[in-house]
């Protein structure tokens, strides 16, 4: 039998003789990383659902009136000036347009206000468009689009927030407003959109046109424009295009498109992410301080042994390598069991905090394990590598004499 299979064997046998002292020590393993192997499949899982509802509207911009107050939506800062105006023209929508070529252009109208249905009130956010756009754009899970001025169609998360269904009653507004109240009618309702920046339909309610002016005043002052491009590799020319047109002379409009809202998104959870793993990290600190104390007593409860080893020929080299097999069969068991249970317990934990795991099983998901594994193993076997030092540099007759 080779003798490193011999040196092996007798760190196995120390991790046997000692169990539970072991055991404890790779708890500390398991838990760091189960934390880290879930705090990174929660922001990797995230990081996916956002990217893949962004991108049904990657092809669409959304042009706003720049009020001055920051970034231009072009890479540059605009210039602060209170006298601009909160919406966009009749004159600036056409300016779009022609700058858009063939591109869909529709304008947008959105005002929040209090609403009641049945016996539960709240506010909500109205919006109105065209009525061809309006087809054009959204489409109905269920009933009809709005053929007059007092019928309405809501988002699927406004259905499961108030409890309404196809023909209910909802009334709009204050009756202590100027405008006072309104009560229009559910004719249809959306299907779900998700996450979009173009228009947030799913807890909104879609009115026509001569309503939403009708009441809130403001015609042709459109709060947005949005243009959906034909070919979503032409989207930076129509950006500088539209930006050329009407920012030339002074800054008139902000341009977003949903690459950079998902830069935005996946900025800040890396740094949510990052935060939350230094928290995760203090876990495998204090494993890693538990392996040390280990590996401690147990070169202190062998002097003797080691002194035996060192008298009949075993090399110092080989005295340190058994030390650290020890640690690293502590770290690799804990490692192993810590993923297998973040697979367990990160399928719950992404399940309940992103609401879903279609993600879960993704590569950028799944690879947050195996990093854990090889974080949490290294670790372990970084702790135990100055009591191996020590071991292996103990004086063989000081070691005999050892009580």
């Amino acid at each position: 039998m080779k003798k490193p299979d011999i040196i092996f064997r007798l760190s196995l046998r120390s991790v046997r003789l000692n169990l539970l002292r072991s055991v404890l020590a790779a708890l500390g393993i398991v838990i760091g990383v189960v934390a880290i192997a879930s705090i990174g499949m929660i922001s990797a899982n995230m990081t996916l659902s956002v990217a893949e509802e962004l991108s049904a509207t990657a092809n669409v911009l959304v042009v706003k009136p720049d009020t001055g107050s920051g970034d231009s939506g072009f890479g540059r800062e605009s210039e602060s000036n209170d006298d601009e105006d909160d919406y966009l023209t009749n004159d600036q929508f056409n300016d779009i347009r022609k700058a858009a070529g063939s591109s869909y252009v529709y304008y947008l109208y959105s005002e929040s206000d209090d609403i009641e249905t049945g016996s539960t009130s709240g506010r909500a956010t109205i919006y109105a468009m065209d009525d061809e756009a309006m087809k054009d754009i959204l489409s109905l899970a269920e009933g009809s689009f709005p053929s007059t001025t007092s019928q309405v169609v809501v988002g699927p998360d406004f259905v499961e927030r108030y409890d309404i269904e196809v023909g209910s009653k909802i009334t709009i507004g204050d009756e202590d407003d100027e405008e006072g109240e309104v009560t229009v009618r559910v004719t249809g309702i959306l299907e779900e959109r998700g996450m979009s920046m173009d228009i947030s339909s799913d807890n909104a309610i879609i009115t026509a046109e001569k309503f939403f002016t009708g009441r809130y005043g403001g015609e042709d002052e459109y709060t947005q424009v949005n243009v959906v491009v034909d070919d979503i590799n032409d989207i930076d020319a129509i950006t500088e295009s539209i930006d050329e047109s009407l920012n030339r002379k002074d800054d008139e409009v902000q341009i977003q498109d949903s690459s950079r809202m998902l830069n935005t998104i996946s900025s800040t959870l890396g740094t949510l992410t990052s935060f939350a793993l230094a928290i995760a990290g203090i876990s495998l600190l204090v494993a890693a301080v538990s392996i040390f104390n280990v590996m401690m007593m147990s070169v202190t409860e062998r002097i003797r042994e080691i002194g035996i080893l060192r008298s009949i020929g075993t090399q110092k080299d080989e005295i340190l390598r058994m030390f650290v097999y020890e640690a690293a069969i502590i770290g690799i068991v804990g490692a192993g069991i810590g993923a297998v249970l973040s697979l367990l317990i990160g399928y719950v934990v992404v399940f309940g905090m992103v609401g879903t795991t279609e993600y879960f099983f993704a590569w950028d998901s799944l690879a947050n394990v195996p990093e854990g594994m090889i974080v949490g193993a290294v670790i372990c076997v970084i702790s135990g590598v100055y009591p191996a030092w020590r071991a292996s540099n103990l004086d063989p007759i000081e070691a005999l004499r050892a009580e």
